[in-house]
């Protein structure tokens, strides 16, 4: 009868296991078994990206071509439909199949660099879902755009944010992140 958190996380194929990781394991599972019995028990959703496809399906926005050079064939930010998939569709799935605490309170979302971006997007965009968000390293030079929806929708926002960012991962990274973390702190 007990019923759990559940995160949803972007870029599945890194989440569990190193065969199947594009840029090395998570270790997500290792890490939540080793925290032991005294930490609350959740259920993790790892959602693989579309691969090529990648940059589209987690960009809110159109991009320039130029902002992200060959990776992707078209510069159409899909984001709002794949968001709109996670709370319409998969969201509801694994609610009605798992044993799921499926408030706002115990609903959270992260991801890494494109997966960080449509984090923070999904969260605005869907604030009485998603309880938490985890940015990690987020990849806002290909999507100026977010620090709009920051300062629109980041006033009314009541869910828990946790930015991270290190100085090796570009040059702008960090700075970036300092923003919309300055930003959503208003």
């Amino acid at each position: 009868t007990e019923r759990f958190p559940v995160i949803y996380m972007q870029d599945g194929q890194n989440i569990f296991e190193n065969a199947t990781a594009y840029s090395g394991e998570w270790g997500v599972d290792e890490y939540l078994d080793s925290l032991g019995g005294d930490t609350k028990k959740c259920i993790v959703v790892a959602i693989d990206n579309g691969g090529a496809r990648r940059l589209n399906e987690y960009c809110p926005y159109n991009f320039k071509l130029t902002d992200v050079a060959a990776h992707s064939r078209s510069n159409r930010g899909e984001g709002n439909a794949y968001v709109d998939f996670l709370v319409k569709t998969l969201k509801p799935y694994v609610d009605k199949k798992y044993r799921t605490a499926n408030d706002k309170e115990n609903t959270f979302i992260a991801g890494s660099s494109m997966g960080a971006l449509i984090s923070l997007y999904a969260v605005l965009r869907y604030p009485a879902v998603f309880g938490a968000a985890a940015v990690f390293s987020p990849a806002f030079w290909i999507a100026p755009k977010i620090f709009d929806e920051i300062k629109t929708k980041g006033k009314k926002l009541s869910s828990k944010i946790y930015f991270f960012a290190g100085k090796l991962e570009s040059e702008t990274i960090v700075e970036g992140t300092q923003k919309a973390y300055a930003e959503m702190k208003k």
